[in-house]
């Protein structure tokens, strides 16, 4: 097979990589995509997009379940409600192929050329790749990495019969009369509370001690609320140890340390997600490494000179815009241009019932930096278009410094808040100060309002509380 030589080499077609590619043709730079899967990666493949898709088909079930059996407040009655899951599975996955069709469309544009197959290294400017059709060598000036992130599996509970990873999940066959989730964080939360609206009982297991220990006590608990309405049984502090011996049960040790069998026809594993080292040669350019992941100075250089890195393999937060961020700088890096990023004004959104929506830093972690804090919540139950949506519970927070009063951090919690994270984000890239936020019109009745009305209580002076 013929060697290509091209400026620019990207491994790997996740939102890191594509977006990368994307926007280095769209400069000129003579660009090459390898991926061995659909593109897109984990987020729109069997991540972000697909999950989604299945929480928003759970919220519209839910919703009639409540119609159907006279509880709904609105006056709305329905016959009783039919789940099709495999319809439910066919819908997300029309999604899906129409925003794969879209990505390879957007690199076609760009004149990036996509080789589909398995990349691995041969030395620094060199990579081979296994194609369908045999061994593909491309030569080139600059490399970038981005090969993502796979589910960490339990050497207890290896994947397999019924212990599913999120991946096994979001393409379930019919909805598990039992399912037991192990881990109390987002990705296990966002499914167990979609599955248990679609009709499972539902047992989260969590080791620490309360569930979603990422974000603070105040911005979990409505969540925990919630948990308990729709019958999920969270145990925290409590530790899975393997399947029982007769299979269709977890054993699980409590926090009492006695031990406790949970029946269950699937256990999802959700305990984390580890970057992908494997497989595409990394014994052979000997990068510097950050504990599990590939270090990098600000514009995701390598200890490597003509080598990037970025997305899930460079660290945390595992997000698939902060891919996107790093994505699209190298590529102007690649084509001469200044560019670097600045990874605190990244909003980070959990799609449980409520929504979660953290950016910049928490109460406790500005303390922790050694800041006097000025903190402002206003509460939604205050909010006149969360009232009208059913969506009381919850607020917003502001976090801003005591002395000149610069936005240091924004969370929420409630329904529909991730449509919030835009405005927060912008809030801290712009070095906003609690006077920017109170000055600024917002639109009413909207939750945004929220935002404004937690600066003006941060200021002292709330208008609607």
């Amino acid at each position: 097979m013929k060697e290509i030589s091209c400026k620019l080499l990207v491994i790997g077609a996740g939102p890191g990589g594509y977006i990368c590619a994307i926007r280095a043709g769209q400069l000129g730079v003579d660009t090459v995509i390898v991926e061995k899967g659909k593109p897109g990666g984990t987020c729109l493949n069997v991540g972000c997009i697909p999950s989604k898709a299945l929480i928003h088909a759970a919220e519209e079930y839910e919703q009639a379940v409540h119609m159907a059996a006279g509880k709904s407040p609105l006056g709305i009655s329905v016959e009783k409600p039919l789940l099709d899951l495999g319809k439910t599975v066919a819908w997300k996955d029309g999604i899906v192929g129409r925003l794969n069709s879209g990505v390879s469309g957007l690199l076609k544009k760009a004149k990036v050329k996509i080789v589909e197959g398995t990349a691995k290294f041969r030395d620094g400017k060199t990579v081979e790749v296994e194609t369908e059709t045999g061994l593909q060598v491309i030569r080139a000036e600059t490399v970038v990495i981005a090969t993502g992130s796979a589910p960490v599996e339990l050497p207890f509970l290896p994947f397999g019969g019924p212990v599913i990873s999120s991946t096994e999940a979001l393409a379930l066959p019919k909805v598990p009369e039992k399912l037991t989730v192990v881990g109390g964080g987002y990705i296990g939360l966002e499914l167990g509370i979609a599955l248990a609206k679609m009709g499972s009982a539902v047992t989260v297991v969590e080791a620490e001690a309360r569930i979603l220990p990422q974000y603070d006590a105040e911005l979990t608990r409505p969540v925990a609320k919630r948990l308990a309405e729709l019958g999920i049984e969270a145990l925290t502090g409590a530790k899975a140890k393997g399947l029982a011996s007769k299979g269709g049960a977890l054993l699980v040790e409590t926090a009492d340390g006695a031990e406790k069998k949970i029946a269950a026809d699937k256990i999802l594993v959700t305990v984390g997600r580890k970057p992908v080292m494997e497989g595409w040669g990394r014994e052979e350019i000997g990068l510097d490494m950050a504990g599990k992941f590939i270090r990098i100075d600000d514009q995701c250089r390598t200890s490597m000179r003509g080598i990037f890195a970025i997305g899930d393999v460079t660290g945390e937060p595992m997000l698939a815009h902060r891919a996107m961020a790093q994505g699209e700088m190298v590529a102007e890096i690649v084509a001469g241009n200044k560019r670097n990023w600045d990874k605190r004004a990244i909003p980070a959104v959990c799609f449980t019932d409520p929504e979660i929506v953290t950016a910049g830093l928490s109460p406790d972690e500005a303390r922790a930096q050694g800041r006097e804090v000025k903190i402002g919540i206003f509460p939604f139950s205050a909010n006149g278009r969360a009232m009208t949506m059913l969506g009381e519970a919850g607020f917003v927070r502001v976090v801003a410094r005591a002395d000149n009063h610069l936005v240091l951090g924004i969370q929420a919690v409630g329904r529909g808040v991730s449509e919030l994270s835009t405005a927060f984000g912008l809030a801290l890239e712009m070095g906003a100060r609690l006077e920017d936020i109170a000055g600024t019109i917002h639109a009413h009745p909207t939750q945004g309002e929220g935002f404004q009305e937690a600066a003006l209580k941060t200021l002292g002076h709330a208008l609607h509380i």
